[in-house]
C-alpha cells in the first residue's frame, strides 16, 4: 500500500465515500468492484503519485469515475484538467474535486475537441490503446512533457503495435497493484513520418 498522510488518506476515504453513493446512480466503476475499490482503484492510481514531480500540470485522459485524475490531484497536490465526454460522470468529478479539496478543471468534451493549455504530464488509465492514447496525448503535451499510461496484460503488445507508428522513448514499470499490468511511461514521441 501507499504511504500517504492522514490528511491525504481521509481525503481519500471522502473521495471513495462519494463514489459509492453516486455508483448506485451512474455507472462509474463496474458494481462488482466495490468491494475492491481501494485496492483494484484508489491504489492502483496512487502508484502515479511518486511518479510525478512537485508542482507538474496534469491532464487526465477519459477520467470517468476520477481514477487515476482525481485520486493524483488529491496525493500530489498537483493541478490537474480531467477531461471526459459524459456529462454525468463530469458532474461527479466537480462534486468530487469540491469534497476533496483537489485542484482539478474538469473539461466536459471529446478528448480530440479540448484544447486546455499544455501539460507537463498526461495520464490515462484503461482507456484506450497505446497508439490511440499517444494520438491524443501529443497536442496536449509540453515538448518535454511525459505520459503515464495505467495498462494490463497487454502492455508489451500495445508498445510493440505503436512502436510501428511512433518514435519514443519509453519506461516500463511493473504495477505493485496488478501482477500482470504495468505503468508505462513515455516521452520525446512523434509520429513515424
Amino acid at each position: 500500500m501507499t504511504t500517504v498522510s492522514r490528511e491525504t488518506h481521509e481525503r481519500l476515504e471522502r473521495f471513495a465515500d462519494l463514489l459509492v453513493q453516486w455508483n448506485a446512480k451512474i455507472n462509474l466503476v463496474s458494481p462488482r468492484d466495490i468491494a475492491q475499490l481501494w485496492p483494484r482503484h484508489i491504489e492502483d492510481s496512487l502508484q502515479l503519485a511518486e511518479l510525478i514531480p512537485e508542482g507538474a500540470t496534469i491532464i487526465d485522459l477519459g477520467s470517468g469515475g476520477g481514477f487515476p485524475g482525481i485520486i493524483l490531484a488529491i496525493a500530489t497536490g498537483n493541478p490537474v484538467t480531467l477531461i471526459e465526454s459524459d456529462q454525468r460522470k463530469c458532474a461527479f468529478l466537480r462534486e468530487a474535486g469540491r469534497i476533496c479539496d483537489a485542484k482539478v478543471t474538469v473539461i466536459a468534451k471529446r478528448i480530440e475537441a479540448a484544447s486546455p493549455p499544455p501539460a507537463d504530464i498526461i495520464t490515462a488509465r484503461a482507456l484506450a490503446p497505446l497508439n490511440r492514447l499517444l494520438d491524443w496525448a501529443r497536442p496536449l503535451l509540453k515538448e518535454d512533457g511525459f505520459c503515464l499510461f495505467l495498462k494490463g496484460q497487454k502492455a508489451q503488445a500495445e508498445l510493440t503495435e505503436a512502436s510501428a507508428d511512433w518514435h519514443m522513448s519509453h519506461t516500463i514499470v511493473p504495477s505493485r497493484t496488478d501482477p500482470g499490468g504495468a505503468i508505462i511511461k513515455v516521452s520525446d514521441f512523434k509520429r513515424v513520418v
